[in-house]
């Protein structure tokens, strides 16, 4: 065998051992995914039921009712399912060391006022900025193979026993904070910081354009930074009384959930089994405007789902812009459709964001069964 077959081997068979990394933490983070969308979009439901206090809008502000304790169940989910995913692509790395520093690391750059200071270093502001998930993913996979290369250290064997508890996650997250808070957090300021302007400037643009734009943006990274800056800029112009925006927004992150699901359901030979009980769990999370619902599939497939994603959100926003849909609601997804301005337009628009998805996904996918063969092979 050539040397260049032997190195394209190794590519593969690195590239491979990754998929299996990022596969190993997908499968991790899924429970606290089906748990924190389904606890949080009861909640929602709760909130529109005629005999409790409050809606949709109101839901976090009704402390002590029952959508409000299921509400914050659900954030409580979610918000932790971010680090957990960077956790144990690091256990998959290293084992047990891996598994705080992944989680730390990641956990870090998901803290808005960490990554504002981070930002503010080099002069941008990132208002409520984090990293998502995509940002747990370098963090996890720094991590792990940081640890695992500590693990790889010839030391005296009195401290072999602190190693793996002790030495190897105090060093890792102390060699690796700086350049994951700085080296992730300053980029997302200045990406965050530029995106608003822009979007700033757009105000008064072609109602498609801007819905394009608006959609592609909330599909990207699922919650994370860009993801929040078309939203919040949905939310400001509701104060101002212009609801274009904000329907355009809230269409374009239900129809990611939405779309992988129907993908996933109806051609399950295109995705590994543990991902059926994810499909199930994004359906209710996707009618709620809980667009993290798409992360697992995103994390385990990327290249292809979030291109997919990204053009299914832009086509359900442009619509919904085109049609003149409005949404004066922030929040709450399916349970305030009868907000919407034009509800005809506004269900339609998820309709069809969430077929554009659902098709493109699936083409762009292999069968489960050629991926897990060329998964074999390498190995």
């Amino acid at each position: 065998m050539s040397t260049k077959d032997d190195a394209e081997s190794a590519l593969r068979s690195h590239v491979t051992k990754v998929k299996e990394d990022l596969m190993t933490g997908v499968s991790f983070m899924i429970p606290f995914v089906t748990i924190g969308g389904i606890f949080l979009a009861v909640g929602f439901m709760v909130a529109e039921l005629p005999f409790t206090a409050g809606d949709t809008e109101t839901l976090f502000e009704e402390t002590g009712s029952l959508g409000w304790y299921l509400g914050e169940i659900g954030v409580l989910g979610l918000e932790i399912m971010i680090p957990i995913l960077g956790a144990y692509i690091a256990y998959a790395i290293a084992d047990k060391p891996g598994l705080a520093p992944g989680f730390i690391l990641a956990y870090a750059i998901q803290q808005p006022h960490i990554v504002e200071a981070a930002g503010e270093t080099v002069g941008f502001t990132a208002d409520g900025a984090t990293a998502g998930f995509l940002g747990a993913i370098a963090a996890g996979l720094l991590a792990g193979y940081v640890a695992r290369w500590m693990k790889s250290w010839s030391v005296p064997s009195m401290l072999k026993p602190m190693m793996p508890i002790l030495v190897i996650p105090v060093l890792t997250v102390a060699l690796l904070a700086p350049l994951v808070v700085f080296g992730l957090g300053v980029p997302i300021a200045i990406v965050d910081d530029a995106l608003t302007s822009t979007l700033d400037g757009m105000q008064g643009a072609n109602a498609a354009l801007l819905g394009v734009i608006l959609g592609a943006m909330m599909a990207f990274d699922m919650g994370g930074p860009v993801n929040k800056v078309a939203y919040v800029f949905g939310v400001a112009l509701v104060a101002d009384g212009i609801t274009g925006p904000m329907a355009a927004v809230m269409i374009a992150g239900m129809t990611p959930p939405l779309g992988l699901a129907v993908s996933n359901l109806a051609f399950p030979h295109k995705y590994p089994d543990e991902m059926r009980e994810n499909a199930i769990a994004a359906i209710p999370m996707g009618l709620s405007f809980i667009t993290e619902g798409a992360i697992p599939y995103a994390a385990a497939d990327p290249l292809r789902v979030i291109p997919s994603i990204m053009v299914g959100s832009a086509t359900a926003a442009a619509t919904a812009l085109t049609l003149g849909v409005g949404m004066p609601a922030p929040h709450g997804g399916i349970f305030v459709v009868v907000l919407a301005e034009n509800v005809l337009g506004f269900l339609g628009a998820i309709v069809l964001g969430t077929v554009v998805t659902a098709a493109m996904v699936t083409l762009l996918k292999p069968d489960q069964a050629a991926v897990d063969s060329v998964e074999a092979t390498a190995d």
